[in-house]
């Protein structure tokens, strides 16, 4: 199909070679000396792109293209102009210019801004495709070879890259090869961590990766004694995928360090995973050690009721005088009164800040039918995140907290997955209801379907009674009771959740940024 231009200049005649450059390369190029009639051309047919002269008699360039764009907003307009004033750059980027060309424009600075701004969705789609179809192979190597952990991080960046990177792209079969290739390598990842994670939690083992219990201590602490003044942000259950879409808001205002990733603990579950991390201990350590600070499924209490009082323990018996402040955001409301007094907090050598929203986004994927429609794959999941953050409070924290050069380290407790395959379980009343790991007595279940830990201390996960075990899902299962079978897996069919064993529950981010 061919591109229609429209060129708007006091000079067009001038201007005549340029035209007809355009023409021979095929686009279809209408003219006119003013920026009136430009506009009723606008209203009579349809236009790709404008080429529009700034300084023009009668209409001003930049008049004209505030009448443009409150008619046609998704219209491309380009503003050609002889003055190189601030103040015209300024006006003219502010109302959604396409691109800003000084004259003298010679023929090809003209074509290339059009291949920009027309062509740049299938040249990106062209080179995405090239440059995955160069790395799958590689890829899938190195998912054939023997991954430590370190190598495992490595493919996670290289798949959530080029998963980001697809989303550009027009070709729907390399996206299903992606699929195809993600889903091998969280195969090959639960195996790896079916093999290794109870050796993990040995204190003895030297190659274990860092694990909630121990990220504190060895990564956030050292940082948080060397600044002069830190938040520490837990967005809770954000993915590694969900992190790299926020990135860009955060550094409007803040220079990433240092960029990592730290293993969950399983389950990989607030109640295990998050008290693990703010207490240094594994959840049956924190069961022993502080019977008064560990709620049981059943008990009474939130099970992440004690975070601070779990963080102060932590810093007691680590020698540290870290004097901090601890804020837990449930909701909007209490988003903007921190947001409001944030200043009353800053003086303050640590804040921890927990901020629950996005673990809330994914339940409410679960139960409204709103959220439903709005979060139906990966791609929209993370979407909706960015919009919450874009105009969440946390945002105008992280603002404030830039201005006054406090340094930020953020995390999470752990990540979730996508559901999709129902593997069937069957336990009795007391089995927890959890959609990727299940703990009771006697449990029936397909062992090829699941990490199962037949004794909890293994795992240092509380007992419950003495003939309980755990079994995890893999990969992007989730369980399922045989009665009303199919009404509940398609209720939960595509929902997130979090608990079993992936990639995208277990590998998790770690972030420190100073400000700019």
């Amino acid at each position: 199909m061919s591109v229609t231009i429209l060129w708007a200049d006091d000079e067009i005649d001038l201007l005549k070679p340029h035209v007809m450059f355009l023409e021979e390369k095929g686009y279809i190029v209408f003219t006119t000396n003013n920026g009136s009639e430009a506009l009723d051309m606008i209203g009579e047919r349809d236009f790709d792109i404008v080429f529009l002269d700034e300084n023009m008699p009668g209409l001003s360039g930049l008049e004209t293209l505030t009448q443009i764009k409150s008619k046609q907003p998704g219209l491309p307009v380009v503003m050609i102009t002889k003055s190189e004033e601030e103040s015209i750059m300024n006006d003219a980027i502010g109302s959604n210019i396409s691109d800003y060309l000084i004259k003298p424009v010679n023929p090809h600075q003209i074509l290339l801004s059009l291949k920009k701004n027309l062509d740049n969705k299938k040249l990106v789609s062209e080179k995405t495709t090239m440059g995955y179809q160069r790395e799958f192979r590689q890829i899938s190597m190195a998912l054939s070879g023997r991954l430590d952990f370190d190598e495992w991080k490595d493919i996670y960046r290289q798949l959530v890259f080029w998963e980001l990177e697809l989303e550009k792209s027009q070709d729907n079969s390399l996206k299903e090869i992606y699929r195809m290739q993600k889903s091998e390598a969280n195969s090959v990842f639960s195996s790896f961590v079916g093999k290794n994670y109870l050796s993990w939690l040995r204190s003895d083992n030297d190659d274990k990766p860092d694990l909630s219990h121990t990220v504190f201590r060895e990564r956030c602490l050292p940082i948080i004694k060397s600044e002069e003044k830190t938040f520490l942000i837990i967005i809770d259950n954000l993915r590694f995928d969900q992190w790299k879409v926020l990135q860009p808001f955060f550094e409007q205002f803040y220079r990433v360090v240092n960029e990592d990733i730290y293993c969950s603990i399983l389950p990989t579950a607030t109640q295990f995973a998050r008290n693990a991390f703010f207490s240094g201990l594994l959840p049956s350590e924190i069961e022993k050690r502080h019977p008064n600070l560990w709620v049981n499924d059943g008990e009474e209490g939130s099970r992440n009721q004690y975070e601070n009082e779990l963080l102060t323990e932590h810093l007691k018996r680590l020698g540290s005088d870290v004097r901090f402040n601890y804020h837990k955001i449930l909701n909007m409301s209490a988003g903007k009164r921190l947001a409001e007094s944030i200043s009353n907090y800053t003086n303050t050598k640590l804040n921890v800040l927990v901020y629950n929203f996005v673990d809330m986004l994914s339940h409410a994927r679960t139960e409204m039918e709103v959220i439903k429609e709005l979060a139906d794959d990966e791609a929209a999941y993370r979407s909706l995140t960015m919009s919450w953050f874009e105009h969440s409070p946390l945002w105008e924290i992280i603002r404030s907290l830039s201005e006054k050069k406090i340094s930020i380290v953020l995390t999470t407790d752990h990540g979730a997955i996508r559901v999709q395959n129902p593997t069937k379980v069957v336990g009795d009343k007391n089995t927890n209801t959890n959609l990727r790991f299940k703990t009771g007595r006697n449990l029936q279940y397909n062992a090829s379907d699941v990490f199962e830990v037949r004794n909890p201390a293994d795992a240092f996960l509380p007992k419950g009674t003495i003939s309980s075990n755990y079994i995890f899902a893999l990969e992007n299962s989730f369980f399922a009771y045989p009665n009303n079978y199919n009404y509940y897996v398609n209720y939960y069919r595509n929902t997130f959740q979090h608990g079993g064993v992936s990639l995208e529950e277990m590998l998790v981010p770690l972030i420190f940024m100073k400000a700019r």
